[in-house]
């Protein structure tokens, strides 16, 4: 029965993106041509593979750590990476949308850190091609953490502590932003959230979902055409679509991905996430509008929002009260990760942070 679901999966995944079915491995996927990449079938992630100019070690990562959870990074000393893709709420916030330096709130919903090494362009709108290039952005945007990348970089100097951490990591006897990047990056790397009901279910535990969550796979991976942009071990096939999303938050516009080709395609198209853990992190979509992952699918259910540039993936569902139990099933309790360590991972208090 398991192999029969993955397999249908599968099927169904070809036959919806038009793909050429292949024997390629769930490999991940670093490069930035999302395009390039074709639809994979569901399954357990697969390592996590560092880019070669940034190499991975112990110490690289423990430094990317206490950047990642200092606020210091943050013109005021207020805000961490951690404060919007907090651990505790799935790696992203309370949201609907985060909250920066003096209390100001951005635009999108902050999305999850967890497994965001899988995607091959980050941010809502794919406007960064890395995990390093996206790292530091924030750091200079005022609306999140309000510093100039000179002035952060000041600012660690200024720690003896990091000083003697970034020259141990990076064998230089100064600190650039681009090491901050690569180091947060490191950290980033080794936040995969695994051993969920679905990938022991997939590794051939058959009672690992209950019959109500292997019914919500089935209609994943069928009716609910999920799997057409939620595909592949990480359940995300990292493009962008335009899901009729009505426009809510600080922002009375919002053109996606569009603002970053100029596309006219691409307007009001997002990218999508990963499936993985979304019961931690409510509410949903690129706003924060859907309050729950029952929300959500009802909003799928009508077949999106009004929109002249709705994707045509986007369509009415059909979908019963009993199926959209089952699918609230399986995205709530069967792609919930089991692993603590990443799941429920502490942060570093602010008297344990470098001096």
């Amino acid at each position: 029965m398991n192999k029969y679901f993955l397999l249908a999966g599968l099927m169904l995944v070809l036959c919806t993106a038009g793909a050429v079915p292949g024997n390629n491995p769930a490999s991940p996927v670093t490069a930035a041509d999302a395009l390039g990449v074709g639809p994979l079938p569901l399954g357990p992630l697969p390592a996590v593979t560092a880019p070669a100019t940034n190499p991975q070690d112990n110490a690289k990562i423990f430094l990317g750590k206490q950047l990642y959870f200092d606020p210091r990074l943050s013109a005021d000393g207020t805000v961490s990476c951690a404060t919007c893709h907090d651990p505790a709420h799935g790696w992203s916030d309370a949201g609907p949308t985060s909250e920066g330096i003096a209390g100001q709130m951005g635009g999108r919903r902050a999305p999850p850190v967890s497994n965001a090494a899988y995607h091959p362009l980050q941010f809502w709108d794919g406007r960064a091609a890395s995990l390093e290039e996206q790292a530091i952005g924030p750091i200079a945007n005022p609306v999140e953490m309000g510093f100039t990348h000179d002035a952060c970089v000041a600012c660690l100097e200024g720690i003896p502590a990091y000083v003697g951490a970034f020259r141990d990591v990076f064998g230089t006897p100064y600190i650039t932003i681009e090491q901050v990047g690569q180091a947060i990056a490191a950290y980033e790397r080794t936040v995969v959230t695994t051993d969920s009901p679905f990938d022991r279910y997939a590794r051939g535990e058959n009672s690992a979902l209950t019959p109500l969550e292997r019914q919500g796979l089935e209609v994943f991976n069928g009716k609910g055409h999920c799997t057409s942009c939620h595909w592949g071990p990480n359940f995300s096939d990292g493009r962008f679509h335009n899901l009729g999303v009505p426009q809510t938050g600080p922002l009375a516009s919002d053109d996606g991905r569009y603002e970053v080709t100029k596309n006219p395609k691409d307007k009001g198209a997002f990218k999508t996430p990963t499936a993985r853990d979304a019961g931690a992190r409510p509410p949903y979509l690129h706003t924060g509008g859907e309050k729950t992952i029952e929300d959500v699918i009802r909003f799928y259910n009508q077949g999106g929002g009004a929109n002249p540039n709705l994707d045509p993936l986007m369509v009415p569902l059909g979908l019963s009260e009993r199926e959209v139990e089952a699918l609230v099933a399986f995205i709530e309790h069967g792609l919930a990760s089991l692993n603590a360590e990443v799941a429920n991972e502490p942060g570093i208090p602010a008297d344990q942070l470098p001096r």
